[in-house]
């Protein structure tokens, strides 16, 4: 305990509890919170929006020297998050607002002398961006453009919505912007993410980088046998992700609908599982379409991505990387991807994965994957992943900033890092 002590102190204001790490977000956040451990004293902030997640909180109070967990309940945020319209706020901050957070952090902040701070997405900076923090190190990983996924809803949505959404882009930029401008580092997922923020926040050019998520590749191997979760005459593809996620329904429902019975047709035995945790109505409904199944959440995805005979991500809205791709390329399987799907992955079209972005274009890869024609692009996709995608190659750069005196590093590794 001694030694733990003479760690330094550190904020970590994360925008959904940081564990288990079952969905995208939780991911990256949680090996930032198990990396940020070995070397601070983590003082550790988050909202809990799923009534399950309760259960994990003594978990990270182990882990953790102090936390404080704030309920978030989704309705109610979504009526707080009104207010934005009146204060010309974006409506995400209203959302992620709580005057309890603020009176735990700035107490914390000053009880403690913590002078490293950081912010996990940009809901969070808000708490930070008062007078009393502009002389600590302020670090935020926005991970994706926010504002440029609500640009994106908007043109799927019709009116009012589509109003609103817009709307959001544009205040959600205008915060974006403002806080990279007062944080001394600004990271995302990837370097596309980082490249594309930089020219939305030249002001802040020199101080946005990226660091890239990472798979446990020992944890995703194709090596462990697992008992086939699939009839044995099917021929699966499969999904994986939160079925709660707009894109991810977006995605799922398209695939179903438009593309899939094209497949069907040719291959009678083909089979679309959805697998992930809290379905949407809309998501459930696709099994009326004759071949889909919907799981819901199971208890290990490993099952399904080693017996399928390729997963598919027909990402129509993205932003940043997608874990489940890297997930079903570290399990060796061959990936049906659209472009979105893709970013931020540098994996060779053809050989690595299998790109595709109309339903012609996934007909013609599916029928590579059944015709047996690509036998060699899931182990590719696994070297790339474990080539690219460590956690423990690309972590130890968010420990060397929150160290670092930034204007040491301005306008040089930077630039270089993202257009390396």
């Amino acid at each position: 305990m001694e030694a733990t002590n003479k760690k330094p102190a550190l904020l970590f204001l994360v925008h959904r509890i940081p564990y288990p790490p079952n969905k995208g977000d939780k991911i990256r956040s949680y090996h930032l919170l198990k990396f940020l451990l070995k070397q601070y004293r983590v003082f550790l902030g988050a909202f809990i929006d799923d009534k399950a997640d309760w259960e994990h909180v003594a978990q990270l109070q182990k882990w953790c020297e102090e936390s404080c967990f704030i309920e978030l309940n989704p309705t109610k945020a979504k009526v707080s998050s009104l207010l934005g319209l009146i204060t010309n706020k974006p409506l995400t901050l209203p959302y992620y607002a709580n005057g309890n957070l603020q009176e735990w952090v700035d107490k914390t902040v000053q009880e403690q002398g913590i002078e490293r701070l950081l912010v996990y997405s940009s809901a969070m900076a808000q708490y930070l961006l008062v007078p009393q923090y502009e002389n600590a190190r302020r670090i935020i990983d926005f991970v994706d453009i926010d504002s440029d996924k609500w640009r994106q809803y908007a043109s799927k949505k019709n009116w009012p919505l589509s109003w609103i959404y817009r709307r959001e882009a544009r205040y959600l930029l205008r915060f974006e912007q403002e806080v990279a401008s007062k944080f001394d580092a600004s990271l995302f997922v990837s370097a596309i993410e980082a490249k594309l923020f930089q020219e939305l926040a030249p002001q802040s050019a020199d101080r946005i980088s990226y660091f890239n998520n990472g798979v446990d590749a020992r944890y995703f191997s194709p090596d462990t046998d697992y008992p086939n979760p699939y009839a044995s005459e099917e021929q699966v593809l499969v999904f994986t992700g939160a079925m709660d996620y707009w894109p991810n329904v977006d995605a799922v429902s398209w695939f179903a609908q438009d593309v899939f019975p094209w497949i069907l047709d040719q291959f009678p035995k083909a089979r679309f599982y959805i697998v992930g945790i809290r379905p949407t109505e809309e998501v459930r409904k696709l099994v009326e379409i004759e071949g889909v199944s919907v799981t819901g959440a199971v208890p290990d995805v490993r099952p399904y991505l080693q017996h399928a005979v390729a997963a598919v991500a027909p990402m129509r809205i993205a932003r940043g990387i997608q874990n489940k791709v890297l997930e079903a390329m570290a399990m060796a399987r061959p990936v049906l991807v659209s472009s979105p799907g893709l970013e931020g992955i540098a994996a060779k079209t053809g050989e690595e994965v299998l790109l595709a972005d109309t339903k012609e274009e996934f007909l013609t890869q599916a029928e590579k994957v059944f015709d047996n024609e690509v036998a060699d692009i899931g182990p590719a996709a696994r070297n790339r992943v474990c080539r690219d995608f460590t956690w423990e190659e690309n972590l130890p750069q968010v420990g060397e900033l929150l160290e670092q005196d930034i204007s040491e590093c301005r306008g040089d590794c930077y630039s270089k890092k993202i257009t390396e």
